[in-house]
Protein backbone atom coordinates (compact mmCIF):
# COMPACT_ATOMS: atom_id res chain seq x y z
CA UNK A 1 0.00 0.00 0.00
CA UNK A 2 1.13 3.51 -0.52
CA UNK A 3 1.24 6.10 1.82
CA UNK A 4 1.49 10.40 0.90
CA UNK A 5 2.75 12.18 4.05
CA UNK A 6 2.54 15.59 3.50
CA UNK A 7 4.17 19.17 5.08
CA UNK A 8 3.73 22.93 3.99
CA UNK A 9 5.44 26.06 4.72
CA UNK A 10 4.17 29.74 5.11
CA UNK A 11 6.87 32.30 3.99
CA UNK A 12 6.67 35.61 4.62
CA UNK A 13 8.71 38.33 3.34
CA UNK A 14 11.54 38.09 1.27
CA UNK A 15 14.64 35.46 1.34
CA UNK A 16 17.01 37.33 3.54
CA UNK A 17 14.75 39.16 5.51
CA UNK A 18 11.29 37.58 5.73
CA UNK A 19 11.17 33.77 7.74
CA UNK A 20 8.51 31.05 8.06
CA UNK A 21 6.65 28.14 9.14
CA UNK A 22 7.14 24.22 8.54
CA UNK A 23 4.53 22.72 9.63
CA UNK A 24 4.27 18.29 9.51
CA UNK A 25 1.33 17.92 8.61
CA UNK A 26 0.64 13.64 8.52
CA UNK A 27 2.44 13.20 11.48
CA UNK A 28 0.68 16.65 13.81
CA UNK A 29 3.67 16.63 16.03
CA UNK A 30 4.89 20.55 15.55
CA UNK A 31 5.59 23.41 13.54
CA UNK A 32 9.04 25.05 13.16
CA UNK A 33 10.53 28.21 12.31
CA UNK A 34 12.93 28.68 9.18
CA UNK A 35 15.03 31.55 8.16
CA UNK A 36 17.68 32.23 5.34
CA UNK A 37 20.16 32.84 8.12
CA UNK A 38 19.12 29.81 10.30
CA UNK A 39 19.79 27.88 6.51
CA UNK A 40 23.29 29.95 5.85
CA UNK A 41 24.17 30.32 8.43
CA UNK A 42 23.69 29.62 12.47
CA UNK A 43 20.60 27.75 13.09
CA UNK A 44 19.46 30.16 15.98
CA UNK A 45 16.73 27.65 17.25
CA UNK A 46 15.49 27.58 13.87
CA UNK A 47 15.25 24.45 11.20
CA UNK A 48 16.37 24.63 7.70
CA UNK A 49 15.41 22.42 4.67
CA UNK A 50 19.17 20.43 5.16
CA UNK A 51 18.32 19.50 8.87
CA UNK A 52 15.09 18.08 7.59
CA UNK A 53 16.47 16.09 4.80
CA UNK A 54 19.51 14.57 7.72
CA UNK A 55 16.29 13.73 10.15
CA UNK A 56 14.59 12.06 6.84
CA UNK A 57 18.10 10.66 5.68
CA UNK A 58 19.18 9.38 8.86
CA UNK A 59 15.82 7.38 9.99
CA UNK A 60 15.52 6.03 6.41
CA UNK A 61 19.43 4.51 6.16
CA UNK A 62 18.66 3.15 9.89
CA UNK A 63 15.43 1.63 9.20
CA UNK A 64 16.93 0.68 6.12
CA UNK A 65 20.45 -1.31 7.74
CA UNK A 66 17.88 -2.80 10.34
CA UNK A 67 15.78 -4.53 7.85
CA UNK A 68 19.41 -5.88 6.04
CA UNK A 69 20.95 -7.00 8.98
CA UNK A 70 17.82 -8.88 10.17
CA UNK A 71 17.18 -10.27 7.12
CA UNK A 72 20.61 -11.56 7.03
CA UNK A 73 19.98 -13.10 10.34
CA UNK A 74 21.79 -10.71 12.40
CA UNK A 75 19.28 -8.42 13.75
CA UNK A 76 21.02 -5.11 15.36
CA UNK A 77 20.59 -4.63 19.01
CA UNK A 78 21.02 -0.54 18.38
CA UNK A 79 21.89 1.62 15.61
CA UNK A 80 22.78 4.94 15.99
CA UNK A 81 23.29 7.20 12.77
CA UNK A 82 23.89 10.66 12.09
CA UNK A 83 23.32 12.45 8.84
CA UNK A 84 25.52 15.91 8.07
CA UNK A 85 23.98 17.92 5.23
CA UNK A 86 26.54 20.30 3.94
CA UNK A 87 24.87 23.45 2.13
CA UNK A 88 26.61 25.89 0.64
CA UNK A 89 24.73 29.30 -0.76
CA UNK A 90 24.80 29.57 -4.22
CA UNK A 91 25.71 26.37 -5.00
CA UNK A 92 23.22 24.17 -2.69
CA UNK A 93 23.20 21.06 -0.91
CA UNK A 94 26.87 19.64 -2.16
CA UNK A 95 27.00 16.51 0.35
CA UNK A 96 25.80 13.96 3.01
CA UNK A 97 28.08 12.32 5.13
CA UNK A 98 26.32 9.40 7.07
CA UNK A 99 27.63 7.65 10.05
CA UNK A 100 26.89 4.60 11.80
CA UNK A 101 27.62 3.08 14.86
CA UNK A 102 26.19 -0.44 15.41
CA UNK A 103 25.50 -2.79 18.12
CA UNK A 104 24.90 -6.57 15.94
CA UNK A 105 25.53 -9.06 17.94
CA UNK A 106 27.33 -12.34 15.90
CA UNK A 107 28.43 -9.59 13.55
CA UNK A 108 32.18 -8.99 12.22
CA UNK A 109 33.01 -5.36 11.23
CA UNK A 110 33.55 -6.12 7.69
CA UNK A 111 29.66 -7.69 7.44
CA UNK A 112 28.51 -4.24 9.36
CA UNK A 113 30.44 -1.81 7.04
CA UNK A 114 29.04 -4.09 3.68
CA UNK A 115 25.10 -4.18 5.00
CA UNK A 116 25.75 -0.29 5.67
CA UNK A 117 26.97 0.23 2.09
CA UNK A 118 23.95 -1.59 0.82
CA UNK A 119 22.06 0.11 2.81
CA UNK A 120 23.41 3.85 1.38
CA UNK A 121 22.80 3.03 -1.73
CA UNK A 122 19.38 1.33 -1.16
CA UNK A 123 17.17 3.61 1.59
CA UNK A 124 14.18 5.13 -0.42
CA UNK A 125 16.02 8.42 0.83
CA UNK A 126 19.45 8.25 -0.65
CA UNK A 127 17.21 6.67 -3.40
CA UNK A 128 15.94 9.98 -4.13
CA UNK A 129 19.14 12.25 -3.64
CA UNK A 130 20.87 10.48 -5.88
CA UNK A 131 22.05 13.66 -7.58
CA UNK A 132 23.96 14.40 -4.73
CA UNK A 133 27.11 12.72 -3.75
CA UNK A 134 26.54 10.62 -0.32
CA UNK A 135 29.28 8.81 1.66
CA UNK A 136 29.22 6.61 4.76
CA UNK A 137 31.53 5.76 7.89
CA UNK A 138 30.69 2.70 9.78
CA UNK A 139 31.52 1.05 13.03
CA UNK A 140 30.43 -1.28 15.22
CA UNK A 141 30.18 -0.52 19.17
Amino acid sequence: MATTRTAHTVWNGGLKEGSGTVSLDSSGIGQYPVTWAARSEEPGGKTSPEELIAAAHSSCFSMALSNGLNGGGTPPTRLTTKADVDFQPGTGITGIHLTVEGDVPGLDESGFVAAAEDAKVNCPVSQALTGTRITLTASLA
